[in-house]
């Protein structure tokens, strides 16, 4: 952690919603005049799309059958640590883009499946804000969950999630419902061992919970709306959370337990605002004072 250059860790798997959460930090720093550097979990694959295939061929040789975007081996998360230290203890760093489709490629130059080259942070940042898979990691290599300073989890009910990850792959990236199952298969593995574990690290969980059947996430053929949702939001540490403002700024809301509060899901970039518009004007106060 660091007073000086504070950190924004928010994590999450694929499809479940963490570039929503990223739309809503970025009004936040819009609305309040922060300046933020942002960095994408992507950019810290270790291999482009082609050089990944050949390295899941020759894992699934070896016997590796759960080798996927999720695991710690496929990501530079020593080069993604030494990025979070550059920054908190200097306030610099690097990043690039990892391109995914043709219109990406339109504005990079760089043509999908590979990355751009590493580029410097803007000077004179408030703060980083990092949106990926592993922005929470503990294990025998690297430590990021201690050098964020405000870490928070986007977690759906896993059901909720592949639903998401189904329509969103075979919309925007041409996948068949099949490919997508496939994928989701390769990665249960990761998924039990790489990601949800970082969610016993972060300082805000937001779980969407559908209230409509979700029972065969392979056939739904819509995505439950936000109407059709409630959000349990939990707090690591509820000590200065204000939960009588919160349940009195959110209509329909209630608490679960002491350090959690349910939402409707209409009601989640609102609560967002309230909760972390104020986190943030602290980070950035605490920075300018250090």
């Amino acid at each position: 952690m660091s007073k000086k250059y504070p950190i924004i860790s928010v994590t999450g798997s694929s499809g479940a919603g963490t570039s929503t959460v990223k739309g809503t930090f970025d009004q936040i720093f819009h609305r309040e005049g922060v300046k933020a550097v942002s960095i994408e979990g992507d950019a810290f694959h270790r291999f482009n799309r082609v050089d990944m295939k050949a390295e899941l061929e020759r894992q699934y040789q070896a016997g590796n059958q759960g080798f996927s975007h999720f695991s710690y081996d496929a990501n530079e998360l020593g080069e993604l640590e030494r990025v979070f230290r550059e920054y908190g203890e200097s306030g610099k760093g690097r990043t690039r883009h990892y391109v995914h489709d043709d219109k990406e490629a339109e504005r990079y130059g760089v043509s999908p499946g590979n990355f751009t080259e590493w580029s410097e942070f803007e000077e004179d940042s408030d703060l980083l804000f990092y949106e990926g898979l592993h922005g929470a990691v503990v294990n025998d290599d690297v430590n990021l969950a201690a050098l964020a300073d405000l870490k928070i989890g986007v977690v759906p009910v896993v059901n909720l999630e592949w639903i998401q990850k189904i329509h969103r792959d075979k919309a925007h990236r041409g996948y068949s419902t099949e490919a997508v199952t496939d994928v989701i298969l390769r990665r249960m593995h990761s998924y039990v061992h790489c990601i949800t574990p970082q969610f016993t690290q972060t300082d805000v969980n937001f779980q969407r919970v559908p209230v409509v059947d979700t029972s065969n996430p392979f056939i739904a053929r819509w995505i439950p709306t936000a109407d059709e949702s409630l959000v349990v939001i939990r707090f690591s540490n509820p000590r200065g959370i204000d939960f009588p403002y919160l349940t009195s700024m959110i209509e329909g809301s209630w608490m679960s337990r002491a350090n959690s509060i349910v939402i409707p899901g209409g009601k989640m970039d609102l609560a967002m605002q309230l909760i972390f518009t104020p986190m943030v004007h602290r980070l950035v106060s605490e920075s300018k004072r250090a």
